[in-house]
């Protein structure tokens, strides 16, 4: 390996074209800088936004592509003025890895609406340091400012842990904002990698919590994870039985789907969040939010602080995604998988099986 002042030599895995397979893949990281930190990856999860990236489904995708933003690790190195990190702490790394520091958004703790130039994404965003762009957590280490490595609390459970970087703050955060609390009914549109999550952090919350889901497969699973029922949507009576009864609904589905027959479910001034991602524009009917004041709303990920107060209210509430932990190797067959819904509830990869 060259030393820190020369690159970091790192491996991974990349897929070259929208409709390449991911496959070994040599790089070079940047120098770790005065206030950077050297993580060796650990665990990294796999969101479907990697998928929509790696296939280039949101469109302008720059390759190689080099997934991941799901981190977990252990800090091998430090620059030499930072202070919040040393060698051997365990740490997370999200989907951001730097923003301008400087606009209003970045001041308040809200990095992800930073409106000089947006946020750096872990993956595919211009990289200043190579003038390439940014590769993510598909591979052994990363480099990333101090100001976006996370502190992962102690004895939570690293693999699980890794899902909580996307899943966890994409969730908790609308959850957060719109101050769910005990006696309130939440709905989860989607029980996968993000509707599982936000489940668990509901149910802490003190909410009645109610699955939507179009698997009969997955009511039980719905039960299990903490709510007090699950609804197929596609049973009509069941549906119309339930208008009138929700105080928010997360809708964390990534899929092409109708918003509009599940507005009828929220209460007066009820809300709809979006915090899964299609690839379609949606179509909304004016009539589905007037009625009843209610509202459509998006949510992404939280800022940096957030973040880290997200994490730490997992390890107090004892929250961690369900898993399937497996080797690098088979990133192409869990990837088919989360396209079919085969996975309970999140991919996560095992980065120790990279040195095979």
């Amino acid at each position: 390996m060259p030393t820190i002042s020369n690159g970091i030599a790192s491996r991974g895995y990349a897929t070259r074209s929208p409709n390449g397979k991911l496959a070994p893949f040599n790089f070079m990281r940047r120098p770790v800088g005065k206030a950077d930190v050297l993580i060796d990856i650990m665990y990294c999860g796999i969101c479907h936004s990697d998928i929509h990236s790696a296939r280039s489904e949101w469109r302008g995708s720059a390759y190689p592509v080099v997934p991941g933003h799901e981190i977990v690790g252990k800090v091998s190195a430090v620059g030499q003025s930072v202070r919040k990190f040393r060698k051997g702490d365990i740490v997370g790394v999200g989907c951001m890895v730097g923003s301008c520091g400087k606009c209003k958004y970045c001041k308040e703790g809200h990095e992800y609406n930073c409106v000089e130039g947006g946020p750096i994404w872990t993956y595919g965003s211009y990289d200043k340091h190579t003038k390439g762009h940014t590769f993510g957590g598909y591979s052994n280490n990363i480099v990333v400012d101090q100001g976006f490595v996370l502190r992962i609390p102690k004895g939570m459970d690293l693999a699980r842990t890794a899902p909580l970087m996307c899943a966890g703050t994409t969730t908790y955060t609308p959850l957060s904002y719109w101050k769910v609390k005990k006696g309130q009914t939440v709905g989860v549109l989607g029980l996968g990698g993000l509707g599982h999550v936000a489940v668990k952090i509901a149910k802490s919350m003190g909410a009645k919590v109610i699955v939507l889901t179009s698997s009969k497969n997955k009511v039980k699973d719905a039960l299990r994870l903490g709510a007090s029922a699950a609804l197929l949507t596609s049973d009509r009576k069941q549906m119309e039985r339930h208008n009138d009864s929700f105080d928010l609904i997360i809708d964390t589905v990534s899929a092409d789907h109708d918003v509009n027959s599940f507005m009828p479910l929220l209460k007066l001034d009820g809300k709809l969040v979006l915090v899964g991602l299609p690839s379609s524009p949606l179509k909304v009917a004016a009539f589905s939010i007037v009625g009843g004041h209610r509202a459509l709303a998006g949510s992404g990920l939280g800022g940096v602080e957030e973040t880290q107060q997200m994490l730490d209210y997992c390890a107090k509430h004892g929250i961690a995604a369900d898993i399937e932990l497996i080797p690098i190797q088979k990133v192409n067959e869990a990837y088919d998988r989360i396209v079919k819904g085969d996975v309970k509830y999140r991919f996560v990869i095992d980065l120790k099986s990279l040195k095979k």
